[in-house]
């Protein structure tokens, strides 16, 4: 092709182009103008006259605008009636080539001449289309096939296609921002390519065939199987491709499969469901289904017959696995899944907007409708994406022409590409044959079969089970050994365990899947929901307080928070509140009755608790104030700071731990894909229901309110994994950290308040290296961490004092600075956090309870430091004699069982006191709750 030819066959589509678009614009205005009885009409016309011009040019021009036109003629769903009618010609019936030209390629190719290679070559063609026509023919063994045969130069026709698709589409993207396709032709101009080379289609053809268990005379039962044929691949060069010919009827041929008795919805189905099976089960699959590409065999039971594997995509096993998940997400309404399947297949939203997300999700996976209904769907689809629009122009803060050339995603993987073209197209297909197909229904055992698959990747069949990442010491050596052990036996779904010694870290170990149906490996920077866990730190925010002399622990909560003083609780004071001798244990717990996401609103939570009248005197007895407790030391920070809770919790803590993105109560957008998600231990959930009530009625949990029940607390999970939730501020249950965070915010406890050393560089990602609130590619974003650590010279100890071997650190750590997050003394802190010393009149005496921290008792009843549990089994604390702390946070949740045999086996390679919690038959007596 000369380059005049380009420049004319550019000039043409470029001048449809426009013309098209101003024919368009023109009567948006005129409709204006006219009569509501006569726009339908006008309409009509202008979609009847344009699809004209178009399939003229397309049948001028024929290369890459013919594959554009059969696409565009699948979309029944959403094009005008007048194009689909008319584009749909394209699928097979554009002008042959000349026979002479097609004979000439096929002995050019084959190395033969046409009498040696056929007894018999039908000259009439099958087929034409963009790229090749297709011919039926017999071999001189008698086997019927049928000849592909590539048009002469089409391959210097696609490549100058694709280059004036893509100017198109970026004039397009200019005038019309809010149509952007150019992750789309970036994506098909990467791929089309591929297509002009048989002996790749050959080997898709033979590959897919493969994957789907597909032979011609027969096929294998299996419970996945799909009933499809795919022909048999002969021969092949770059240019001809020879397959087995199979007997069939067009897609579209309607009369032909009426007189069949063709069961159209049943066909529509098994094609589905064939291509379900490549997408999610194989990842591989054939991204041009249009009409064209399929027959329908004339036996009995009439079989789909898949044809034209030109244009295949692979997916990476990561890749696959995220759409899955984004399938099963927006099945189940799961929009922490959803945004956690963005982030993994790299699709970048500019803003948080995730029930718009959902939205898009839910209309991409939507149940196909007929061909009749198309306008119906294109008018709803119309007003749902305005309604978006609105609710974007609004969060965004945006005018009228600002909002029409937003974009709101940022980043479009090109994985995504082609699979959205095959869910339109089959879409399109079944709305041309007048079916309804649910794609929820149809899809999802084979979405849920490729997640559930990775389920069984415990340690003995997965080799990075455990995170690789540096051995601190001897005892996390064994640590590790100790957790394949367990995972191997199924006890273990995804761990993290980081301990502390002498200031040191001795363990940082992270091991398993994020979840259930997410098989992604725990890392050192996944975040877990820990429950009760969150309590340990919401109590050190109000001693932060303290300290800065904001608040005092024997002062009346009224004092700082007026409102609170209603109802009789003008007498209770911050101690109360810590040591949950407040009366106020059943506040609010009937919450949930009323509506269980009202939890989720902080300032309404706030309100109503400062209204709540105390069941008990104050001080007078212990009753564990597992919910309220939250809002009443939430009230008190927010009040005693003149703060915002987590800005209080993010200078406090946060900032001079350097833990930013690793300790949240309430998360930010931005953090779902590092999400773990909760699982509950069936097995350990059945053995500690009896053993639960008993300890209800026994002694030892006389602190336990009356609204603590086992009902109440299991119906907690199912909701803990739910965005809203998970977003919320619920300073009692809501923390999400990461066992390294934890563990460090304990070691600088357990030294009074002095940050350790920084984390090792050397476990990855960095600790601290996440921005603490992720922002937007749409929004400013200044993140500046500055180092405020410096090695601390007092908390060295000699090598004499390890029980333990330790693997030297090489890490330069000259450059820390002195900081501590309190500035009274050791002592007086520990006295503090446990209601002992100078603080023993504050605390319920003999209670479980210090001052917001759980006393940590041996088993010979000595108070040996503070921590918190919490439900499911995520632990921490430490042993303020032996300068010890240590954290673990499970998504796989039990009573306890499994962090007590942790717990056992890390004291015992170091010889520390066990809690008694934790410790021997007592423990397997009793259940950890909190």
């Amino acid at each position: 092709m000369g380059w005049g030819n380009i420049y004319k066959r550019r000039m043409k589509v470029f001048t449809l182009t426009f013309l098209i678009y101003v024919d368009y614009k023109a009567l948006q205005q005129r409709e204006k103008l006219t009569r509501r009885s006569k726009r339908d009409g006008l309409w009509e016309k202008a979609h009847e006259r344009n699809a004209k011009r178009v399939l003229k040019l397309i049948v001028e021009l024929e290369g890459l605008w013919v594959k554009l036109g059969q696409y565009l003629s699948t979309r029944a769903d959403v094009l005008p009636e007048a194009y689909i009618r008319l584009l749909r010609q394209l699928q097979d019936s554009l002008p042959p080539r000349d026979l002479e030209e097609v004979c000439s390629t096929i002995e050019k190719q084959l190395g033969k001449s046409m009498n040696d290679l056929f007894s018999n070559f039908v000259s009439v063609p099958l087929a034409t289309a963009s790229i090749a026509q297709v011919h039926r023919a017999t071999l001189h063994d008698g086997q019927e096939v049928v000849v592909k045969v590539q048009h002469e130069g089409i391959k210097t026709i696609i490549l100058e296609d694709l280059k004036n698709a893509k100017s198109i589409v970026d004039w397009i993207a200019w005038a019309e921002p809010q149509y952007d396709f150019n992750p789309m032709i970036d994506e098909w101009i990467r791929e089309a390519p591929k297509e002009l080379d048989f002996n790749h289609e050959a080997e898709n053809t033979r590959k897919v065939s493969r994957n789907l268990g597909c032979k011609s005379e027969g096929h294998d039962k299996k419970p996945d199987h799909v009933d499809v044929l795919i022909p048999k691949v002969i021969q092949s060069t770059e240019k001809v491709l020879i397959l087995e010919y199979m007997d069939g009827v067009r897609l579209n041929d309607s009369r032909a499969l009426e007189e069949l008795g063709v069961d159209k919805q049943k066909l529509v189905e098994e094609i589905t469901r064939a291509y379900a099976h490549q997408i999610y089960v194989d990842g591989f699959f054939n991204g041009d289904p249009h009409p064209g590409n399929f027959l329908v065999s004339r036996e009995p039971p009439h079989r789909p017959v898949l044809l034209d594997f030109g244009l295949t995509k692979l997916l990476s096993s990561s890749v696959k696995h995220a759409l899955a998940k984004m399938f099963l997400a927006a099945a189940e309404g799961d929009h922490v899944a959803l945004l956690s399947a963005f982030a993994e297949m790299g699709l970048k939203l500019r803003l948080d907007m995730p029930e718009q997300a959902m939205e898009i999700t839910n209309v991409f996976f939507r149940a196909t409708t007929p061909a009749t209904e198309a306008l119906e769907t294109v008018k709803n689809l119309s007003e749902q994406r305005e309604k978006n629009m609105k609710i974007i122009q609004e969060k965004m803060k945006l005018n009228k022409k600002e909002v029409k050339r937003f974009n709101p995603i940022d980043a479009f993987p090109g994985d995504i590409v082609i699979f959205s073209r095959v869910l339109n197209l089959l879409r399109g297909l079944s709305s041309s044959m007048n079916v309804r197909i649910s794609y929820l229904n149809i899809m999802r055992p084979f979405a849920e079969s490729v997640l559930k698959s990775d389920m069984n990747h415990g340690p003995s069949s997965n080799p990075k089970w455990v995170y690789d990442g540096p051995v601190h010491s001897d005892v996390e050596a064994k640590l590790r050994q100790f957790l394949v052990d367990l995972g191997n036996a199924d006890r273990i779904l995804g761990i993290q365990v980081c301990a502390y010694k002498d200031g040191k870290v001795i363990i940082d170990t992270a091991a398993g899947v994020l979840g259930k149906y997410d098989p992604r490996p725990v890392q050192p920077d996944s975040l877990f929901p820990v429950f009760s866990v969150s309590k340990g730190v919401t109590a050190g925010m109000v001693h932060w307080l303290v300290d800065k002399g904001k608040l005092k622990l024997d002062e009346n909560v009224a004092n700082v928070w007026p409102e609170f003083g209603t109802n009789g609780k003008d007498q209770i004071k911050v101690n109360h509140i810590l040591n949950h001798t407040a009366g106020l244990h059943n506040a609010l717990a009937n919450i949930s009755e009323e509506d269980p996401m009202l939890f989720c609103d902080w300032d309404e939570c706030l309100k109503r608790i400062a209204m709540v009248a105390p069941e008990t005197e104050p001080g007078r007895e212990q009753l564990y104030h597992y919910l309220s407790y939250g809002w009443l030391c939430g009230g008190i920070i927010e009040h005693a700071s003149g703060k915002k809770f987590q800005d209080v919790l993010e200078e406090a803590f946060v900032r001079p731990l350097n833990i930013e993105g690793e300790l949240y109560i309430g998360i930010p957008p931005g953090v779902e894909s590092r999400l773990a998600t909760l699982t509950i231990d069936m097995n350990d959930l059945t053995r500690s229901a009896p053993k639960f009530d008993a300890t209800r009625s026994s002694a030892i949990s006389n602190a336990l309110p009356s609204s603590f029940t086992f009902e109440s607390v299991s119906s907690v999970i199912p909701l803990s994994n739910m965005l809203n939730v998970r977003r919320a501020i619920l300073p009692a249950a809501n923390g999400h950290f990461s066992a390294r965070a934890l563990a460090r915010y304990y070691a600088a406890l357990v030294d009074g308040g002095v940050v350790p050393p920084r984390h090792s560089s050397s476990s990855l990602p960095p600790l601290g290296s996440h921005p603490h609130r992720p922002m937007f590619p749409s929004k400013k974003t200044s993140i500046n961490q500055k180092d405020r650590r410096k090695k601390d010279s007092s908390g060295s100890t000699s090598p004499d004092s390890d029980v333990y071997i330790r693997i030297p650190n090489t890490e330069d750590t000259s450059d820390e600075v002195d900081t501590k997050i309190f500035t009274n003394t050791k002592t007086k802190l520990h006295d503090a956090f446990m209601g002992s010393g100078d603080f023993e009149d504050l605390i319920f005496p003999g209670g479980r309870f210090g001052l917001g921290f759980r006393r940590v008792r041996t088993a010979d009843g000595s108070v040996i430091g503070f921590g918190h549990s919490g439900l499911g089994g995520s632990t921490a604390y430490c042993d303020i004699h032996n300068r010890f702390a240590i954290t673990v946070t499970l998504n796989k949740l039990s009573f306890g069982a499994l962090t007590g045999e942790i717990i056992r086996f890390v004291c015992s390679e170091l010889d520390l006191p066990v809690p008694e919690e934790y410790a021997g038959s007592r423990f397997a007596e009793t259940p950890v709750i909190n």
